[in-house]
């Protein structure tokens, strides 16, 4: 068993699609996303319905003066290579396991794709590349989190069952499991099984597929009345729409129905958090009323920060402020990420930035925020 000392949080995958675009079934091959190269020589990935992804400020490994937006290849790029290659790369850079996200395989990005099944198939083809040959490769240490579709209840389903059958530690959410912009009862299956089977619930950042309202409201006063958003106003003051979904959640009772449900938010910094929950207690306290009467929100069980503090965790890549608030938040739920290969990394310097980062902070908090609460959160002593 692997005995971890630094596990990043939050790194990713910058693969081409070439890598496992031949899982796709032979009838929605046309439909998969393909690389091609860009009148300035780089490489960028094109799919229906959606501009061109190219590299941009997705790799590392150079001083800040030579990033570029244009002209960047998979080949031979830091974070885009074999498995084997990425385990010396974590060797090189102090890290004994990464959380890995992939960029240009993200849910809402093949979303492109019109048709659902054709949809649904090229997910679930990447996530058989990323649970059958690249974690595979190193089960302890190479940790992709499986891409969940946002397209249908049964769809997210599949995938979440997959990703259980194959042991895996992570899914990643790019809107509700239902594939709705706002919660649904339709989503509580998904919950439940993903709480079952001790599978961590994870989203980047925010739910970038979300369209439409943040919430359905069980009535509205039908006008535009100054600040009459519960969900928005109850979000002021804070970093980041990923509070949007937390708030929602919230008014919907699914943290009150799953208690134990804890839904990590890589890379949105911890700096911001303590202040704004007190402004979120404080703003409900003087809305709340009209949030019940004019639009039926139903009071919260407790306190809106508490919800926060029990039913998220948070990530951080380069958050010295963050670090010095670590007590101020549940420092339980707080897991740092080195953001390998993006140019907020700093690989292959991560132990420099950890030591910086950490100056004065006791070697148990320390250890908490870049090792065990990932070990714990990931399950990664329980599979």
């Amino acid at each position: 068993m692997t005995k971890y000392k630094v596990v990043s949080g939050d790194s990713h995958l910058e693969i081409s699609p070439g890598r496992w675009s031949d899982r796709v079934p032979a009838k929605y091959k046309e439909r998969a996303p393909r690389l091609v190269t860009l009148p300035h020589g780089g490489d960028g990935i094109i799919i229906e319905g959606r501009e061109v992804y190219t590299l941009g400020l997705a790799i590392t490994g150079v001083p800040p003066e030579e990033h570029k937006l244009f002209g960047l290849n998979y080949d031979g790029a830091p974070g885009a290579g074999t498995p084997e290659n990425r385990l010396k790369e974590q060797d090189r850079d102090g890290v004994d396991a990464e959380v890995l996200y992939t960029s240009a395989g993200n849910a809402r990005f093949w979303r492109g794709i019109g048709d659902d099944d054709a949809y649904n198939a090229v997910i679930h083809a990447y996530n058989e590349f990323l649970a059958e040959e690249y974690q595979a490769a190193a089960p302890t240490r190479l940790l992709p989190a499986a891409v969940i579709p946002q397209s249908t209840i049964e769809g997210a389903m599949a995938e979440l069952e997959y990703a259980i059958s194959k042991n895996m530690n992570a899914i990643m959410l790019s809107t509700y499991p239902s594939g709705k912009g706002y919660p649904t009862d339709a989503d509580d299956r998904f919950w439940q099984l993903a709480l079952d089977a001790k599978m961590a619930v994870t989203a980047h950042v925010n739910f970038n597929g979300r369209e439409g309202p943040y919430y359905q409201y069980e009535k509205s006063p039908n006008l535009a009345a100054f600040g009459a958003n519960p969900v928005r106003a109850l979000g002021r003051f804070a970093q980041g729409e990923h509070v949007a979904v937390m708030i929602a959640m919230m008014m919907h009772g699914v943290f009150d129905r799953f208690p134990a449900l804890n839904i990590y938010w890589a890379e949105t910094m911890i700096g911001w958090l303590p202040s704004w929950l007190e402004q979120l207690d404080d703003t409900y306290r003087r809305n709340r009323h009209w949030m019940e009467r004019d639009f039926g929100v139903k009071p919260f069980v407790r306190k809106p920060s508490e919800y926060i503090l029990d039913n998220a965790t948070w990530g951080f890549i380069y958050d010295p402020f963050g670090v010095k608030m670590r007590n101020e938040v549940n420092i339980d739920h707080i897991i740092w990420g080195s953001d390998f290969p993006h140019s907020a990394s700093d690989w292959p310097n991560s132990p420099q930035l950890l030591d910086k980062m950490f100056e004065g902070a006791s070697a148990e908090d320390r250890s908490k925020l870049i090792c065990d609460n990932a070990v714990k959160f990931f399950h990664l002593t329980e599979k």
